[in-house]
């Protein structure tokens, strides 16, 4: 049986929420769906306050990069 390739996984920080307040909060940090499609738009996919991935502009985001550790423990608590 194949081993699935483990998918990366990635955070990033909204900075601006203008016009989509309902759905994104500033300095709130947010989980990347990755999607090579909408970043070669200039677009983020991610799981917003609905608790579903939608793709936002990508300059309404800080991206981070995250310990391992830290990682788990984020995914544990979004889930």
């Amino acid at each position: 049986m194949k081993k699935k390739a483990k998918q990366e996984v990635y955070f990033a920080v909204c900075i601006n929420n203008k016009g989509y307040e309902a759905s994104l909060e500033a300095g709130k940090l947010y989980r990347i769906v990755p999607d090579e499609e909408a970043e070669s738009h200039g677009y983020l996919r991610v799981v917003d306050e609905s608790r579903e991935d939608y793709g936002y502009s990508a300059d309404r985001f800080f991206r981070l990069e995250v310990p391992r550790p830290l990682e788990r423990a984020l995914l544990r608590v979004s889930s």
